[in-house]
């Protein structure tokens, strides 16, 4: 199969333009392509496809499909690169035509952008049915041409880092417990002689004192799990390394606040911080990214049980503040305390946590964007700009000391797990809390409780889980690493 790229023209009666790659095809097949456009209805409008058979002995099946505007670029309004965006649609909706016709081997055209065309290709076609007996074809997504085979390669590099953390989310907890989660990445960068991954067990974070996260993993038969991952790409194994730390509850529960039984079995995805973070660190290897990072996944269940925190338990983290437990389902950041205060141990350029904290954050935003709260006008740059270039946008929250006021003002410990006025801010009361375990100059968490799951939002992610914003935590790791050399 073959997926074509076409333009939408620019007035509306003028007749739309194909790519280069379009062109060159419809010259190879004596301008039968052009004819067919033209007498069957309508310029192709954006993300909609006509599909064309017989028209050459390589490609029974071509499928051409609207890119949109020819020059369309950065939107300042929807903070994205309209372009880029476009091309990754259209791109995934043509592969998804070819799977349909059980064509195994799909060509496609580079749009102008093969990088783009690439994601939208690779992210288009992934669909987690492991455990099906009755799959959809693979189908094997290629460049068409060679000329710009390098940024097709990085593309699919992309996109396979964000199809492993939509694995990793998708995947059932009992698939994916602590165990299976850490040793599925040490698989994943086994290949790798820069990286070293330590599976730290229970008994090592107890040495730790992170009483928070055992507090959480006691209530569950899974022991908990400390993933360490070590990628040294810098130039200097010295240099400060980019530190990421991502909330890996595995399942959730709520504990002893037990969530409600409805949609209770997409908790299997409280795990998106670490699949997130750590699909980023195994992609950034994948890359070779010339920077030394360090990623940091507590993992374990939230599960009600004889052993599990009660509402009003108090426990210390790692740093010696104390914590009331006042509800069991604010768990995610009890975690996170204990990882945040052992990340401050690597003299970290930054550190940048993910974690699915809050359903206040799918409130506030919804799955636009993630919601980021940071100390670091600098870090928060970064991330905005690569975000724009991914898509997979960013949006920044505050981290008023108005908030912090809510967490601190607590009975019977130095703080509390939820904010006074309870559901007021939830996400932001939840970005304070954490903030109370950071003393580094450039620190970012990352809310993506709603960006967690896609229902259609994203045109070229199938329903499930999303896996993101991992695109975004590698684009940021690449400029950071440009940074250093400059």
């Amino acid at each position: 199969g073959l997926v074509l790229g076409i333009y939408s023209s620019e007035k509306d009666e003028g007749a739309a333009q194909l790519t280069s790659a379009g062109d060159a095809f419809d010259r190879l097949v004596s301008g039968k392509l052009r004819e067919l456009l033209s007498v069957c209805g309508p310029p192709l409008k954006k993300g909609k496809t006509r599909i064309f058979h017989g028209l050459h002995q390589d490609f029974p099946s071509v499928v051409v499909v609207g890119l949109g505007k020819k020059n369309a670029g950065v939107d300042d309004q929807e903070n994205w690169n309209e372009g880029k965006e476009n091309i990754r649609a259209a791109v995934a909706v043509g592969c998804r035509q070819i799977q349909d016709l059980e064509i195994p081997c799909v060509e496609v055209d580079p749009c102008g952008d093969a990088q783009a065309a690439a994601e939208g290709a690779v992210l288009g076609l992934h669909e987690y049915n492991e455990l099906k007996q009755k799959k959809k074809l693979v189908v094997t997504p290629q460049l068409h041409g060679s000329a710009e085979s390098e940024a097709w390669q990085k593309g699919v590099t992309y996109a396979e880092g964000q199809n492993l953390a939509r694995y990793l989310m998708e995947a059932p907890a009992n698939y994916i417990t602590p165990i299976k989660f850490a040793e599925h990445i040490e698989q994943k960068l086994r290949s790798f002689s820069n990286v070293k991954v330590h599976i730290r067990p229970e008994s090592w974070i107890a040495t730790q004192q992170m009483g928070a996260f055992l507090s959480v993993a006691k209530g569950s038969a899974e022991p908990p799990i400390f993933l360490e991952i070590h990628y040294s790409g810098g130039a200097n194994a010295n240099d400060s390394p980019l530190v990421f730390v991502g909330k890996g509850v595995t399942f959730d529960s709520g504990g002893i606040s037990l969530k409600p039984s409805s949609g209770m079995d997409a908790m299997r995805a409280d795990m998106g911080g670490a699949a997130t973070i750590c699909s980023a660190l195994v992609t950034a290897a994948a890359l070779n990214l010339p920077l030394n990072i360090i990623g940091l996944a507590p993992l374990c269940e939230n599960m009600p049980s004889g052993k599990a925190n009660k509402p009003g338990d108090v426990v210390r983290a790692k740093n010696g503040k104390t914590i009331q437990v006042d509800n069991t389902d604010a768990e995610g950041r009890l975690l996170l305390a204990d990882a945040l205060c052992y990340a401050h141990n690597f003299n970290a350029r930054a550190i940048v946590n993910a974690a699915t904290l809050t359903g206040a954050m799918d409130v506030a935003l919804g799955s636009a964007a993630t919601g980021v709260f940071t100390n670091s006008s600098w870090l928060w740059t970064h991330l905005y700009e690569a975000s724009i270039l991914t898509g997979d946008r960013v949006w920044r929250m505050p981290l008023f000391e108005h908030y912090t006021k809510q967490v601190t003002d607590c009975p019977l410990a130095d703080l509390s797990n939820i904010g006074k006025y309870s559901r007021a801010g939830g996400a932001c009361t939840a970005a304070a809390f954490l903030k109370e375990f950071v003393t580094a100059s450039h620190w970012a968490h990352l809310d993506i409780a709603g960006v967690m799951s896609n229902k259609d939002e994203v045109p070229y992610l199938r329903k499930g889980m999303a896996g993101r914003p991992t695109r975004t935590l590698v684009e940021f790791a690449a400029r950071l690493s440009q940074d250093s050399h400059n």
